[in-house]
């Protein structure tokens, strides 16, 4: 990882470190993680300039580091957004996924993220059955809630699976908080299904 010298260098690439965030205030395109030594340094997420700009509120004196991205790069998943994926890869305690969309953007850039077994639902964690709970192609709508690695949440009873496909290829349809059905066949497999909003 690279620290950048502010004076002199305004392009930066995803991981490079731009500085304290004691010194500084993480603004778009950048994320905090703490590095070995337990120092929380504010990194870019994207590949684009660097501009450090006036402090966001009176009571804050750090100047907030902002990255702006190329518009080639096109979105890029952040803590807090929702995003859309495609499980990848099911395991019992894990689940990964390809993320398309941020938000209603879809995503020029190939990014992962990982559901966790206690990250998808807030109760009876010890319960979840991650085999019940996703399939591989099964496309989910979940919340990013940490950049580096990409962490998934499920815990809003509106963030699950929204499409899935029976073994045919016919599109499932929720008949319960836990189960998809096949429309031809009637078969039902488990799930853990998205509260669809109206």
């Amino acid at each position: 990882m690279n620290a950048v010298d502010h004076d002199t260098c305004k392009v930066v690439t995803p991981g490079d470190v731009l500085g304290k965030a004691s010194e500084i205030s993480p603004g778009k395109g950048t994320y905090v993680a703490t590095d070995a030594a337990g120092v929380k340094l504010v990194y870019a997420a994207l590949t684009g300039s660097l501009s450090l700009n006036s402090p966001s509120s009176p009571s804050d004196k750090r100047l907030v580091a902002e990255v702006t991205g190329h518009k080639a790069h096109g979105a890029v998943p952040e803590r807090d957004c929702i995003v859309l994926c495609r499980v990848k890869k099911v395991t019992p305690m894990m689940a990964s996924a390809d993320i398309m969309c941020v938000g209603e953007k879809a995503l020029k850039e190939k990014f992962t993220g990982i559901i966790r077994q206690h990250d998808v639902r807030a109760t009876e964690v010890d319960k979840v059955y991650m085999y019940a709970s996703f399939r591989a192609g099964d496309i989910v709508k979940a919340e990013v809630v940490s950049f580096i690695p990409i962490l998934l949440d499920f815990l809003h009873p509106l963030l699950a699976i929204t499409i899935c496909s029976f073994g045919s290829g016919e599109k499932m349809v929720p008949i319960s908080w836990t189960e998809m059905q096949c429309p031809v066949t009637g078969q039902i497999e488990q799930r853990k299904v998205a509260k669809v909003e109206n």
